[in-house]
């Protein structure tokens, strides 16, 4: 059985339109590969029939994950998160304390995380330190590079 997986309402979305692109673009244009492959002869020698065929596999493999993923997909209730801890969606604005750099993170699900828009994921090491941490509040944080020392200067919803 599957793990179940959290997504923001717009993460499901998205995940639902690439689903629905590849049952409903994809597919068609690697069975026209696969046809047209057929037509120029014997298949044991043909490396196009070939490669339309791992491409088909490949795709048929992409569908059947995310057809499990949202078949498994609840979305999160924004409605009941706490606004005065760091939680799941929570958007933290920090203040590393070495260097006095500030930083804003908004904790998402895993396969929602996108670095360059201030998404991480809420199981990686910063977020995971920085969970149930209320504004003001000083947090040393493991990561791979060593000990880092932050203060949670500001929480807030997206």
């Amino acid at each position: 059985m599957s793990q179940v997986k959290y997504f923001t309402k717009d993460g499901l979305e998205k995940l639902k339109d690439e689903l629905e692109r590849l049952k409903s673009v994809e597919r068609p244009a690697v069975s026209q590969m696969i046809a047209e492959a057929r037509e120029k002869g014997d298949l044991s020698e043909n490396a196009e029939y070939d490669a339309a065929k791992n491409e088909q596999g490949m795709l048929e493999l992409r569908i059947a994950k995310l057809e499990e993923t949202l078949s498994n997909a609840r979305v999160i209730d924004e409605s009941q998160l706490n606004n005065e801890k760091v939680s799941i969606l929570s958007r933290v604005k920090l203040k590393n304390l070495k260097n006095n750099a500030v930083m804003e993170y908004t904790l998402v699900p895993e396969n929602e995380a996108d670095i360059k828009k201030g998404k991480i994921s809420v199981s990686s090491p910063i977020a995971q330190g920085l969970l149930g941490k209320e504004a003001g509040e000083k947090v040393d944080i493991q990561v791979p590079a060593g000990l880092m020392n932050f203060q949670v200067i500001s929480i807030s919803r997206d």
